[in-house]
């Protein structure tokens, strides 16, 4: 069961994370991810069958320390955008700051009522928190094509910023080797834990 709550937040989670990326973009200029009809809560159109699922569940089962996973990005197009690095960066960080404002929540909620609150959904809740603070801080991370590179690329020029970004497609296979081979998923775990215990866990 502990399992399956953890997907199921973790999925969830990820839209929101997509949608706001969709929303924000929306605000901005770009209709893209309205118009292909991603600014919805059906789960339906956001799932990834390989990123959404399979990455995370054998994570879980696995015991990894580090837990991940995605909903399928919402298609931006920056030539709607009026400045296009700026806007793009915004965009960007909509997803993340989801994210850290749902951990938050879930800690406020989960401070005032701890004495109240059943058991299981004590649970759901501090699912919730340490879900979206994985998502958040992972996500930040400036390896394309996750959320912190979009925050980088404003500064650089666009010819350096172009042949950053181009790097997306191994992206992942780039994370998991940094995370395996380097000190990035002991940096990652010292501000998680640092993290939780601001909210209190």
């Amino acid at each position: 069961m502990e399992i399956v709550i953890r997907i199921v937040v973790l999925i969830f989670s990820a839209i929101l994370h997509e949608i706001m990326h969709g929303a924000v973009a929306d605000r901005l200029g770009d209709p893209t991810a309205r118009l292909s009809g991603r600014l919805t809560l059906n789960p339906l159109p956001h799932i990834d069958p390989f990123m959404s699922i399979l990455v995370p569940g054998i994570l879980i089962i696995t015991g990894s320390p580090i837990v991940f996973g995605a909903a399928k990005p919402v298609p931006v197009n920056p030539v709607h955008f009026k400045d296009s690095k700026k806007d793009l960066a915004l965009t960007a960080l909509a997803g993340p700051m989801t994210n850290f404002i749902l951990a938050f929540s879930g800690a406020m909620v989960l401070r005032m009522f701890y004495s109240q609150t059943p058991e299981f959904i004590t649970h759901i809740l501090t699912e919730i928190i340490i879900v979206n603070l994985g998502l958040t801080l992972i996500n930040l991370v400036p390896i394309p094509p996750l959320d912190g590179s979009k925050v980088i690329s404003i500064l650089l020029s666009e010819k350096a910023a172009y042949s950053y970004q181009s790097i997306s497609q191994y992206g992942f296979f780039i994370l998991f080797a940094l995370l395996y081979l380097t000190p990035l998923s002991d940096l990652l775990s010292s501000l998680f834990v640092f993290a939780l215990r601001l909210f209190g866990l």
